[in-house]
């Protein structure tokens, strides 16, 4: 039986930050685009934190 991979946010009882762009940097593909929840291994509810903090970096100028 296959284990399943835990968010990271969950496993480190962390909170998706839009500062934090090390860590956003893996959610978004070669060509800048977010990663989809199956790819980033994401719980639901930090998938859709992961995705507004993606675009709000983007409009702060810190992510491309």
């Amino acid at each position: 039986m296959e284990r399943k991979k835990k968010c990271y946010y969950c496993t480190n009882k962390k909170d998706v930050d839009f500062k934090e762009v090390d860590v956003l940097q893996k959610y978004i593909s070669f060509d800048n685009k977010i990663e989809a929840k199956g790819r980033t291994k994401l719980c639901s509810k930090h998938q859709r934190k992961a995705s507004k903090a993606i675009k709000t970096a983007r409009q702060m100028g810190m992510l491309k």
